[in-house]
């Protein structure tokens, strides 16, 4: 059961992130999945928080800035600048 949690919350992490980068037409549900999931695990990283624990506000806002970081380096990266 919580491998689904991770693949619907990973998935709404990703799309919120995409939307604010604003790269969601280039974006497919399998990339948002994956850009949410390795958000937070970025954000966990970065900000020494366990996003194991459950779903709470807190970890999915650290999971979104993750997400956002992630399609920040991305872009800085394929383009050679953020949006």
């Amino acid at each position: 059961m919580g491998l689904i949690i991770w693949l619907i919350v990973g998935g709404v992490v990703g799309w919120l992130a995409s939307i604010i980068m604003r790269t969601d037409a280039q974006q497919g549900i399998i990339l948002n999945i994956v850009v949410g999931i390795v958000g937070a695990f970025i954000a966990s990283l970065i900000f020494g928080q366990n996003i194991n624990d459950g779903i709470t506000v807190m970890s999915f806002l650290t999971s979104l800035v993750g997400a956002v970081i992630l399609l920040a380096i991305v872009n800085l990266v394929r383009r050679g600048r953020v949006r």
